[in-house]
């Protein structure tokens, strides 16, 4: 367990689906949201597509402060401890400013969402629930 973080309920500390969500700086890369777009077009939304134990890869922008990134949906704490294709490091000239690794609680889809239902997160099973 890690230091100072309370077990989950039901001793499932770790268990069940994670969440990662790393972001870059563009600034000063060479890269632009446009330019990293292209990228997601030409490349990187075929090859995560491929990915095993990846549930879901949703990424983001904000061209006025020329942040690029994405959330991450895994199917377990191993699948989001497995190497990425590193391409996006490699185009950015860095790694992520941040990259952080969370427990799911819970996912849902809206009226408009994904098909069927999505019984995923630590919200399902845990006591008194």
């Amino acid at each position: 367990m890690s230091a100072g973080r309370a077990p989950a309920p039901g001793g499932r500390e770790g268990g069940g689906m994670k969440a990662t969500v790393a972001w870059w700086d563009l600034s000063g890369s060479g890269q632009t949201t446009a330019s990293m777009r292209r990228y997601l077009a030409e490349e990187a939304v075929d090859r995560f597509a491929r990915v095993e134990g990846l549930v879901a890869k949703v990424w983001i922008a904000d061209p006025a402060t020329e942040r690029w990134g994405a959330v991450l949906l895994w199917e377990s704490a191993a699948a989001a401890a497995r190497p990425l294709p590193p391409r996006a490091a490699e185009l950015i000239g860095r790694p992520p400013v941040q990259h952080t690794l969370f427990d799911v609680e819970a996912v849902v889809a809206g009226p408009g969402g994904l098909p069927g239902p999505l019984p995923a997160g630590l919200v399902h099973g845990a006591p008194g629930l």
